[in-house]
C-alpha cells in the first residue's frame, strides 16, 4: 500500500484517461442523472442524495485514509452519528460509553435516543477494569473518545474492542481529535470510526461535514441504507472542499502537534495555570499510551486557569492570534471556555463531577508560527 501522504494527495481522484483526465475530481452539481434503459442507472447514478460523483470520490479517499473498506460522508459530524446510531440500535439496547464526551454527542444520547428506549452507561475510559465491567450488561455499542473533548483523555482502544468484542458489541470510536494521520482505531480493533470532517480532514474552517469509516460488509449496507434514507448528506461542494483539504492532512497535523507541544509546554511552566492536559508532555497520566496508541500528540490541549471565571475573561479577550470560537482543527489558532461554549449542554453538576471548570480553557493549536502564538500567550497573560 502507497504511503499516508500519496494516499491524501490522490485516493479518490485518479485521472480515467478514457474520459477527460481530470487530476481534480469535478464538482457534480447535478440533482439526478439520465439513463438510456429503464432498468439501468447510468454509472449506478440515480439522484444525488443515493450516490454522487464528487461524494463518492470524497468516500474512496476517506476510506483509504483510515484505512477501511468502506465510508460514507454525512453533512455534519452529528449526522454522522445520528445515522450509524440508527443503524444499530433499537428498544431495549444499552451503550457503554466514555464519561468525557463531546457534548453534541451526550446530547443525541440523553435527549434524543433515550426516549426511544435505550439506555446509556458513562464509564471512565481510562480504566480498563470499570469498562470491562460495564460491558458485562452486554451492550449493543461501546462508544469511545480517544483523545477525549476537552480534557485529553486516552483509552486503550485495542484492549476495550477487544473486550467489546467477547460480549458481541460493536466498537465505535470518534477519531476526530487525531485525525486519520495520527491514529487508526480499525487498526486497533475498533469496528466504525466516526469524523467530523469539518475539523483536521477539512482543515480550513470553510466546510461542515462528517464520515464514517468501516470494513464489516453487513454494516456497511445498514448505514448506507440509512445514509441514502435519511439523507443527511453533504453537497458536492462540500465534499469538493474536504477532499481538497485532505491533502494536506499529513503535512498540516505534523505542524499542528509540533506547535501544540511548544505551546503546552509553555503553559505548564506558567505561575498562571494549575495544570496542562496534553499527552505529548511527559507528566502526562497516558503519555506511555499515547507514544503506543498515536504517531504524534496532535494539536488539542486544554490548560486550567488559576482565579477561575474572572481570570478566564481577562485572558481570552487579550488574545489577538488565538480566535474565541467553537470548533477546532482549522489551521488558524482558536481557543474555547468549554463550560459555557462546547460543554454548556452538560448540566453544571456533571460538569463538575467530569472536572470541567469555569478555570479550564480549550486550545485548538493551529499551523501558524509557534513563535507568534507564544508571544499572544505571553502578551494575554501579561
Amino acid at each position: 500500500m502507497m504511503k499516508f501522504g500519496t494516499r491524501a494527495v490522490h485516493a479518490g481522484e485518479e485521472p480515467d484517461l478514457s474520459k477527460s483526465g481530470d487530476v481534480v475530481s469535478p464538482i457534480h452539481l447535478s440533482s439526478t442523472f439520465a439513463r438510456r434503459i429503464v432498468e439501468k442507472p447510468t454509472g449506478g447514478l440515480e439522484y444525488s442524495r443515493t450516490g454522487n460523483p464528487t461524494r463518492l470520490a470524497l468516500e474512496r479517499r476517506l476510506a483509504s485514509l483510515e484505512g477501511a473498506k468502506h465510508a460514507l460522508a454525512f453533512s455534519s459530524g452529528m449526522a454522522a452519528e445520528a445515522t450509524l446510531l440508527l443503524s444499530v440500535l433499537k428498544k431495549g439496547d444499552r451503550v457503554v460509553a466514555g464519561d468525557d464526551l463531546y457534548g453534541g454527542t451526550v446530547r443525541i444520547f440523553e435527549t434524543t435516543l433515550r426516549k426511544f428506549g435505550v439506555s446509556f452507561t458513562y464509564v471512565d475510559t481510562r480504566n480498563l477494569e470499570a469498562v470491562k465491567h460495564a460491558l458485562e450488561r452486554r451492550p449493543a455499542i461501546a462508544w469511545l473518545e480517544s483523545p477525549t473533548n476537552p480534557l485529553m483523555h486516552l483509552c486503550d482502544i485495542r484492549s476495550i474492542a477487544k473486550a467489546a468484542s467477547r460480549v458481541g458489541a460493536i466498537t465505535v470510536v470518534d477519531n476526530t481529535f487525531a485525525s486519520p494521520f495520527l491514529q487508526n482505531p480499525l487498526s486497533l480493533g475498533a469496528d466504525v470510526v466516526v469524523h467530523s470532517t469539518t475539523k483536521y480532514i477539512g482543515g480550513h474552517s470553510d466546510v461542515v461535514g462528517g464520515a464514517l469509516m468501516m470494513s464489516d460488509d453487513e454494516l456497511f449496507q445498514s448505514v448506507k441504507f440509512n445514509q441514502n434514507a435519511i439523507g443527511a448528506v453533504p453537497s458536492p461542494f462540500d465534499c469538493f472542499l474536504v477532499l481538497r483539504g485532505s491533502k494536506t492532512l499529513h503535512l498540516r497535523m505534523q505542524r499542528h502537534s509540533e506547535n501544540a507541544q511548544k505551546v503546552a509546554e509553555f503553559l505548564s511552566h506558567h505561575r498562571k495555570f494549575s495544570a496542562v492536559h496534553y499527552p505529548g508532555l511527559k507528566d502526562h497520566p497516558q503519555f506511555g499510551l499515547a507514544k503506543r496508541q498515536m504517531k504524534m500528540p496532535g494539536g488539542m490541549l486544554s490548560a486550567e486557569m488559576k482565579g477561575g471565571m474572572p481570570e478566564v475573561r481577562r485572558f481570552l479577550k487579550e488574545l489577538n492570534v488565538f480566535a474565541l470560537a467553537e470548533s477546532l482543527g482549522g489551521v488558524e489558532s482558536l481557543v474555547d471556555h468549554p463550560a459555557t461554549m462546547t460543554h454548556a449542554s452538560l448540566s453544571s453538576e456533571r460538569r463538575k463531577r467530569l472536572g470541567i471548570g469555569d478555570g479550564l480553557v480549550r486550545f485548538s493549536v493551529g499551523i501558524e508560527d509557534a513563535e507568534d502564538l507564544i508571544a499572544d500567550l505571553k502578551g494575554a497573560l501579561g
